[in-house]
């Protein structure tokens, strides 16, 4: 493969907004956009251009990597190596599973009660979003719920106080979102359930920043926003929580039967744990999860303060409650924010949409998302505001 050239600047003299331009010969040139999309999200060019490269022969097999049996020798050295890393990059203890399954995040809606609860236990819920809202819904479904903390009062614009959450003692277990993906909101802490295990969707913050894993019973997170390709979703789960599925749990949802055969028991999402596993990879190179916390931290703080200084734009997320993972902002006028969307497009910067349910703008800064992304963006922010504001 040719050795690429990553470059960065103008798309055009009138429009404002450096993107990355790769050279990839003399005559060609591959323009990559910033894209702040939610998920599927921004993946890290490295790993998309060492996947490029194998696509059609993987390790020399003359087959790519889809198409190499699950059970193949080299797929599961593939799938070990994978587990083996993400252990690595979150000190994942021994006592807990590592399980690569289907069905994504809203999958593990339904399994979770179906693995952790009897159908007349109680599980509680904390509420502070869409996902929260969804998971809950599902719960139903399964088990008796107790929403714990609820901030529909302030349009989730915040997260419960560490010592507000009315836990039902004896619980089968807590379920809470650490950052809310649609509304930007995100919890400073880990709460404290008092020995009842706590159950967290980490799709849109795992592997953002280091997690004490001590600290839960049970992690699960969809890939496509710091993991990898849609499709595929993480569950780390300790042994001790195995083996209480009731009857009826179907086998794929079956945490025990997954564990028992390797994530295996059907045909796995092969290219997806691939691909996750270039991305672990990826991040042991960048300097492991503490030196992505820095740059995450970094990003956002620059995104936040060019934000709170314009006197134009505007964050609804209480400031402890502020995701470094997906920053909403508002502008005043809204006739507006399709002339910002279409700008900021032509100037490289895409997928800023809002969600259909709240409006306004929406930047998922992901690890993927270079600080040059960042930079430009609040170049184009400032623009903007200068000829609109």
């Amino acid at each position: 493969m040719q050795a690429l050239k990553v470059l960065t600047g103008p798309r055009r003299p009138d429009k404002i907004g450096p993107i990355l331009s790769i050279s990839l010969t003399s005559e060609s040139e591959l323009v990559r956009v910033f894209n702040f999309a939610a998920g599927p999200a921004t993946l890290p060019l490295e790993v998309l251009e060492q996947a490029r490269s194998e696509l059609t022969d993987w390790r020399g097999s003359g087959m790519s990597v889809m198409e190499v049996s699950h059970r193949s020798k080299a797929f599961i050295a593939v799938a070990t190596e994978a587990e083996a890393d993400l252990r690595q990059l979150l000190a994942i203890p021994q006592e807990y599973k590592v399980l690569f399954l289907q069905g994504g995040a809203t999958g593990q809606f339904a399994a979770i009660p179906q693995n952790l609860a009897a159908a007349d236990s109680v599980v509680d819920y904390l509420n502070t979003g869409a996902w929260s809202k969804k998971a809950i819904g599902e719960a139903k479904r399964y088990a008796k719920v107790n929403v714990a903390a609820d901030e529909a009062a302030s349009n989730y614009s915040t997260v419960p106080a560490a010592g507000a959450l009315k836990l039902t003692p004896g619980a089968a277990y807590v379920h809470y979102t650490p950052n809310e993906t649609i509304g930007g909101v995100e919890f400073p802490y880990v709460p404290d359930t008092q020995g009842v295990p706590l159950v967290a969707d980490f799709s849109s913050t795992i592997l953002s920043r280091p997690v004490d894993v001590t600290r839960f019973g049970l992690i699960y997170a969809g890939a496509q926003k710091n993991i990898g390709p849609s499709g595929l979703v993480v569950v780390i789960v300790r042994e001790d929580l195995l083996g209480r599925a009731r009857p009826g749990t179907p086998s794929v949802w079956n945490y025990k039967e997954m564990a028992d055969n390797g994530s295996m028991l059907n045909t796995p999402p092969t290219f997806g744990w691939y691909f996750a596993g270039l991305v672990f990879k990826w991040l042991l190179k960048q300097g492991g999860l503490d030196a992505i916390a820095a740059r995450n931290r970094a990003k956002a703080a620059r995104l936040y303060a060019a934000i709170d200084a314009s006197g134009y734009y505007a964050n609804p997320v209480a400031k402890d409650a502020r995701s470094w993972m997906n920053v909403p902002f508002t502008i005043p006028d809204t006739a507006l924010e399709k002339t910002f969307l279409a700008e900021a497009a032509a100037a490289g910067l895409v997928n800023l949409e809002g969600h259909r349910s709240v409006g306004g703008f929406r930047a998922s800064i992901y690890n993927a998302m270079p600080a040059e992304g960042v930079d430009a963006l609040i170049a184009f922010m400032q623009e903007f505001q200068r000829r609109h504001g």
